[in-house]
């Protein structure tokens, strides 16, 4: 049976959810497992970074302890890799892999990486969009026979968070090629413990691959609804 141009769209968003689930559940259980696998060199996740950092020559980034779990992330404002409780201290595959992964970021920093510096730039802009978007499409729904512009507007700040989406992605995987590439290259992590690292980041850069193609079709949903008006 055929469905309609909206129909499929839902369905296409609803299938990407289901998947986005089931990579996160995996992403969630890969962690879990090689945060169980310590490797020889008993170094913390603050041990990796520092020495990541050090060995490419950057001095002026601090690595701190941020509460939670799988809050890992890099603040280009204050100059900070910032590395979960279960990351910072542990001495784990998985907590090396994350360590490394966020120092990426920071190197990417360092080098002026042009994808970082867009998707740092786009950041207040998606905030504001973010948190707008939905009403001002509910406003552009209810006034479309008087102000169809508003709706386009809502789409123009969907469409904002799509390419965010997009950008973030060559932002995510070089962050890891560039973990991997220390890590393997610094022989921190040899062999197996090696491709075991490589198996975490790849199911973490999945999941923004999902956000991504979710952002893609909520924009393309959305623009439908306006052109069949």
């Amino acid at each position: 049976m055929y469905l309609g141009p909206i129909n499929a769209e839902w369905v296409l968003l609803i299938v990407i959810a289901i998947v986005g689930f089931i990579v996160q559940a995996k992403l969630q259980s890969v962690f879990k497992k090689y945060s169980k696998v310590m490797f020889p060199g008993g170094l913390t996740g603050k041990d990796v970074a520092e020495r990541m950092l050090h060995d490419n020559g950057i001095y002026d980034v601090k690595v701190v302890s941020t509460p939670g779990h799988l809050t890992d992330h890099y603040n280009p404002a204050t100059k900070t890799v910032n590395l979960s409780e279960s990351v910072y201290s542990s001495n784990s595959v998985a907590a090396a892999a994350v360590a490394a992964h966020e120092c990426g970021h920071a190197v990417q920093h360092a080098r002026e990486y042009a994808p970082l510096k867009m998707r740092s730039a786009l950041v207040p802009v998606v905030s504001f969009s973010s948190q707008w978007a939905m009403w001002v499409i509910i406003a552009g729904m209810l006034l479309l026979n008087t102000y169809p512009a508003l709706f386009w507007i809502g789409i123009g700040m969907i469409a904002v968070s799509a390419v965010f989406s997009l950008i973030t992605l060559p932002v995510e995987y070089n962050a890891s090629a560039r973990a991997m590439e220390w890590l393997t290259g610094s022989y921190t992590l040899k062999g197996e413990q090696a491709a075991q690292a490589k198996e975490a980041l790849a199911w973490a850069a999945r999941t923004y691959l999902v956000a991504a193609l979710s952002a893609v079709v909520t924009l393309i949903y959305y623009i439908g609804i306006a052109r069949r008006q």
